[in-house]
Formats: C-alpha cells, sequence, structure tokens
C-alpha cells in the first residue's frame, strides 16, 4: 500500500491517494483532479474509488467529475443523502482494491453523517482517513451543519455525538493505526489544529485533550468555546458538495481580461483586487476590497469566502496577465468562479489612491483617532491590543457601518498586517468623508 499526502496550503486542507499494484483510490479530493490524474500516469494506476469522509464546508470537491472522467465509484455515508452516484459506506461496509480492504465507520461529530475510512494491506499495516473528525491534536467543530446540508443538526446535540465517537468508535483499532486528516493547522474546521501532517492512534490517546477523561458535559463546554468565526461560503459548499461540482475546467468562467478599465465598467459590481497592498494603496478602483493573494501564505480563499458573500456578483483585479489562471483557480476552489464578472489589470490611469498614514503622529496623538481592531473574536477576548478599540471581527465588517464612529479618522488594524489591508478597503468604502487608515503591519510596534 502506498499513500501520497497532498497538501493545499492556503486551505491547510490534505487530501489523499492509495495505490495498490494498477489501482488507485483517493480521499477527499481538492477541485482540480489533474495532480491525482498525473500521479495516475506516473504509477500506470487506475482510479478507482474516491471516498468522501462528508461534504466539505471549506473546499469544492471533484468526487462527481472524476466519476465522470475515469469510472471511479465514489462511496460517502448514506447519511449523506448525495444526489451525485454513489454506493454508501458505513459502518461493516468494506472495499476491496489490490492488497488493500478500506473499511467505514460512521463518525458523527463534525457533521451527522462523517465517516472515518480504515485501510488495512496485507502486510498488517493500518491507517485511518479520519476526515474533519479526528485532527492530530483537536477534533472537528460541531457547528457548522445548523444551517447547510440536506441534515441539519444542532451544535450542541453534534457536540454530544462527537463525544461519543471518541469514547466508542475507535476502541478496537491498534495504537499503531497511522492518523492520515483532512486538515491542519490553519484550517477553520477546528481550533487547536497541529502542524503535524499525521500521528498515530497511540500518541492521540496520549496527548489529544478528546481523548481525556472528561464527562459529555465538560467535553460539550470545551468542544464548543472558542471556535472560530464561520465563513460566509461554508454553507454554500456544504450544498455544492452534497450535489456534485460541474467540472473543474469547464465550471471555471473564462471572463476577458480587461487593460484598459474605466471606473463605469464595474458599475456597482463589488470589485476583489489581489494585488499587494502597497500597489493597492498607489492606485485603485474606487470599489474595491484588498484581499491580497501574492502567495500561498495569503488566506485569500477563506477571505475571499468571508467577505463576498455566495453568488454576489464581483469583478478581480490582478497584477498581472500572468496571475490569471492562478487567481481563476484558487476562486473555483470555494465554488465561486460562477460569480467572477470580470477581470482587470489597471493601467496608469489614475482612479484612487489610500491617504498616506503618518505613524508617529498616531503614536503621539492616539486619542485622535477611532481605532478598529478587525480580528477575530477569540483573538479579541484574549486581550485587545488598545484599550479603547473597537472591535468588529473582519467578515462581519461589511455589516457594520453604524457601529463606527466618524467624529475621528480611522485607524483599522489586525495582529499581523494582512487583514487590516481588506478591512481599511472596506470601511473607506462603508464611510465618506472621513479618512480611513491601515496600520498594517505597524501593529507589531504595539504588541
Amino acid at each position: 500500500m502506498i499513500i501520497k499526502q497532498f497538501k493545499d496550503e492556503p486551505l491547510a486542507h490534505y487530501s489523499y491517494a492509495i495505490i495498490s499494484k494498477d489501482k488507485m483510490a483517493l480521499v477527499d479530493p481538492s477541485r482540480d483532479a489533474r495532480p491525482y490524474y498525473e500521479l495516475a500516469e506516473a504509477y500506470n494506476a487506475k482510479i478507482v474509488a474516491v471516498f468522501e469522509t462528508h461534504p466539505h464546508a471549506d473546499f469544492v470537491s471533484s468526487h462527481l467529475q472524476i466519476h465522470k472522467e475515469t469510472g471511479a465509484h465514489i462511496y460517502a455515508s448514506k447519511l449523506v443523502g448525495a444526489s451525485y452516484p454513489h454506493q454508501t459506506f458505513d459502518d461493516g461496509d468494506s472495499f476491496k482494491m489490490g492488497n488493500v480492504t478500506f473499511e467505514a465507520i460512521n463518525t458523527p461529530g463534525h457533521s451527522p453523517d462523517s465517516i472515518t475510512i480504515i485501510a488495512k494491506d496485507d502486510n498488517e499495516k493500518q491507517v485511518m482517513f479520519s476526515g474533519d473528525t479526528l485532527f492530530i491534536g483537536d477534533v472537528g467543530r460541531p457547528d457548522l451543519r445548523e444551517k447547510a446540508g440536506n441534515m441539519k443538526a444542532k451544535r450542541e446535540d453534534l457536540a454530544k455525538s462527537m463525544y461519543n465517537t471518541m469514547k466508542t468508535k475507535f476502541n478496537h483499532l491498534p495504537d499503531s493505526t497511522i492518523i492520515y486528516p483532512a486538515h491542519g493547522a490553519g484550517s477553520l474546521c477546528g481550533k487547536n489544529l497541529s502542524d503535524d501532517a499525521s500521528s498515530t492512534l497511540g500518541r492521540e490517546r496520549e496527548e489529544n485533550w478528546a481523548f481525556k477523561n472528561l464527562t459529555e458535559k465538560q467535553f460539550v463546554e470545551h468542544i464548543l468555546k472558542d471556535q472560530p468565526f464561520v465563513p460566509s461560503y461554508f454553507g454554500f459548499n456544504v450544498d455544492i458538495n452534497k450535489e456534485g461540482a460541474d467540472n473543474y475546467e469547464l465550471g471555471i468562467a473564462k471572463p476577458t481580461l480587461h487593460f484598459q478599465m474605466d471606473e463605469l465598467d464595474t458599475g456597482e459590481t463589488l470589485v476583489v483586487d489581489v494585488r499587494n497592498e502597497k500597489d493597492f494603496k498607489r492606485n485603485h478602483l474606487t470599489n474595491s476590497f484588498n484581499i491580497m493573494a501574492e502567495s500561498d501564505d495569503d488566506k485569500f480563499e477563506t477571505w475571499l469566502g468571508a467577505i463576498v458573500k455566495p453568488e454576489e456578483p464581483f469583478c478581480a483585479v490582478l497584477n498581472s496577465i500572468k496571475d490569471r489562471e492562478t487567481i481563476l483557480n484558487r476562486i473555483a476552489k470555494i465554488g465561486y468562479e460562477k460569480q467572477l464578472k470580470k477581470l482587470m489589470t489597471l493601467n496608469e490611469t489614475a482612479f484612487t489612491k489610500s491617504e498616506a498614514f503618518n505613524l508617529d503622529e498616531f503614536k503621539k496623538n492616539r486619542n485622535q483617532y477611532t481605532i478598529v481592531d478587525i480580528r477575530n473574536k477569540s483573538e479579541t477576548d484574549e486581550g485587545k491590543i488598545f484599550d479603547d478599540a473597537i472591535a468588529i471581527p473582519l467578515n462581519q465588517l461589511r455589516d457594520s457601518k453604524n457601529d463606527i464612529p466618524t467624529d475621528k479618522p480611522i485607524v483599522v488594524h489586525c495582529a499581523g498586517g494582512y487583514r487590516s489591508a481588506a478591512g481599511s478597503s472596506i470601511v473607506s468604502k462603508l464611510i465618506n468623508g472621513v479618512s480611513v487608515y491601515d496600520l498594517s503591519d505597524a501593529v507589531k510596534q504595539f504588541n
């Protein structure tokens, strides 16, 4: 049994290919199926199975496309109520591929329809693909299915289900079982995920809080406390994945790329400018938000899906024509490609520039500014950087016009500078007649 792990860095998402003899199975594949096809070609293997541990909230899966293009069977729990062709895979079900046997365990908690996949080969090697149930150092959050999916469930009920899962579902598995989760640190599907890409069940039994001797009440209180915010697109993606997404290449719109932009060309449509903050501040369209996508370290997908609502039309400003495919691909990962109306690059025409920020003046006269802290609630609960700051998380900022005073210049900050570029651009569009500044990475001087 050969196992290959793929990582989507911006979403901290892991997917897997399992190869035995001349056959391959996939677990929780990303939107772009090409890396899996390339691996199959390299091993001269045929993709025969795709396992979906649950309908994912944070990315769009390619399971239906892979089925259409390769004939691979899709395996998912009957509880999903999936609309795509599939074979149900629940407690007691198994599938043999080459020298590997796959078995299903129903492991509700993150969602009511979650399954964990156990894979064993003839050499007694055993691994588990735990999806969003068991992470390294944590378990999946139980609060994402109250408003999404055909099977809705309250967070308290799912938290209790997770407690039962951790207490009863893995007891028959040996400590040597290797754990391969669907996410690592940086994902919003849990709150304290490790940077480690894998672990063993024995290690997690020793170190993971969810295996500790807690009462159900203690477990539920802990798992529900301080979970991260839920981006707008999460429920949207659950529904897409339950239906099955359009093929990646065909589903991605190819909007016209405009080089000679006029402000009127965008009308009232929202514009997402993915360039770095310096270029944005030097010149940008007046109705644009700066959500940077300079590298995989930028959580562009997450913040695009948190700030722009599902099905809300938007245009995108690129740094260069060379970035076109990359940005289209990143937008498609969360299923937003169909609401993208235009792609643009800006020429030297002067549109709007951001006001220069006098940091020294701010340091001397902080009381002369309204400070807006756009970090997440869990961050501000641990303490404010500026005691008098107004705390409004970035994902709520577009709806907070009436919560921001306009009698002073406004300074927006986050923890390191990335989010404040987006936040200050949003506030400057919300509020007229008041200067809006981005504290950017200078916030580190006040920590």
